[in-house]
């Protein structure tokens, strides 16, 4: 499958936040965003007009894509799924793209970064309700319970993790036994659980045009 694989701290400046892609390194002095907390380029600097509606709307999208790792086709899918469902389309598509398996290894702390803990998924790392998953975007639903494979539990990336996660803290949402390699989703979160700068309702009026 197609991935980014450019500079991530050009992904921050480009949206003006800083999107925690590279781990614990987002945290510390080397942060580049922290550096030059201007888009990147050579017109990064440039003083902007007045944004229209349609760029505003086309930010929030890239913004969210990339905090989660998404290409557009795989967005775009999640989007037209949460339509579907009951409720409010973008809260829909926020609990979607959480509930996925990298993303639920990253938040119980078993990976430094999103990327990281997607890398770690397909290497067939974790196994899920005691079945071994090696798929990223892989749906888990309250109760499931993530595991790291025994003989994956020396992994550097994943103590690196481990140990990282104590900046961010874990969700409310989930319950983790640490000491055991081990996590339980009790819950969908709430929307308020998902702490991000994200206006949803902007990427609904994108793709409502």
């Amino acid at each position: 499958m197609a991935r980014y694989i450019g500079s991530a701290c050009r992904l921050c400046r480009r949206e003006n936040l800083k999107l925690f892609l590279k781990g614990d390194r987002c945290y510390g002095d080397k942060c580049a965003f922290e550096r030059r907390p201007y888009a990147p380029g050579q017109h990064g600097q440039a003083r902007a007009g007045k944004p229209s509606d349609y760029r505003i709307q086309l930010r929030e999208k890239q913004k969210v894509k990339r905090i989660y790792g998404l290409l557009e086709k795989q967005f775009r899918g999640y989007y037209t799924r949460s339509e579907r469902q009951k409720g409010i389309t973008g809260t829909n598509l926020l609990l979607m793209i959480e509930s996925r398996l990298d993303n639920i290894v990253y938040r119980m702390g078993f990976a430094a970064s999103r990327n990281q803990a997607r890398q770690l998924v397909r290497h067939k790392h974790f196994v899920v309700n005691g079945k071994t998953v090696n798929i990223p975007s892989y749906q888990v639903k309250p109760g499931d319970r993530v595991e790291v494979l025994e003989k994956s539990r020396k992994v550097p990336q994943i103590l690196e993790g481990m140990e990282t996660v104590v900046r961010r803290g874990i969700p409310s949402w989930m319950e983790v036994e640490k000491e055991k390699f081990k996590g339980t989703m009790k819950a969908l979160p709430n929307r308020e659980d998902i702490t991000m700068p994200i206006q949803e309702q902007l990427i609904v009026e994108l793709y409502s045009k």
